[in-house]
């Protein structure tokens, strides 16, 4: 089995890093890799409906994991003591992906592709800052804005094949 490669799509809220995450995982998917994705999210989530039987088995039952099995899907809800880390979530929960997109982890060392619009605020990236060595691409509606990396613009043609290749071949590669 080859080694699982991981990158992080990262921006700022409202940017359009699930609307690249989904176009990308798709156009890798199209290759025929095995995409599997981790979402990062800043706050708790409300995936079960109250009163339901897995609600009742995590939250009155107290049980650590539950897994709901369903026809041609499974959830997992997992008790935590924090916020995990990309890759040790990609290693324990994501064994035989070819490639995962992260979305969101913008602290962790990962190579990231940013989605930056005007109107959600200024880039993430910053030259002087410790981590501005990960940021492998961009993508923005600005046109003024440069990089000494590759810049793509939402009206360019080609862009997602393109990051799809930057994606593969930048990512980083974790031990098998």
């Amino acid at each position: 089995m080859a080694a699982t490669r991981i990158v992080s799509i990262i921006g700022r809220q409202n940017a359009g890093k699930t609307t690249l995450l989904v176009a990308l995982a798709a156009e890798l998917r199209r290759r025929k890799f095995r995409v599997m994705t981790i979402k990062h999210a800043t706050h708790q989530m409300q995936l079960d409906v109250e009163g339901k039987d897995t609600w009742r088995h995590f939250q009155e039952g107290h049980a650590e994991r539950v897994l709901l099995e369903a026809p041609g899907e499974r959830v997992l809800f997992e008790r935590t003591a924090g916020t995990g880390e990309p890759v040790a979530l990609a290693e324990q929960y994501l064994s035989g992906a070819d490639i995962v997109l992260c979305e969101g982890f913008t602290a962790a060392p990962l190579p990231k592709i940013e989605v930056s619009r005007r109107v959600a605020g200024p880039p993430l990236w910053k030259a002087e800052s410790a981590g501005a060595r990960d940021w492998i691409a961009m993508v923005t509606d600005d046109a003024s804005f440069r990089a000494d990396f590759p810049v793509f613009r939402f009206s360019d043609t080609s862009w997602l094949v393109t990051l799809g290749n930057l994606a593969w071949d930048q990512a980083k590669i974790l031990a098998p």
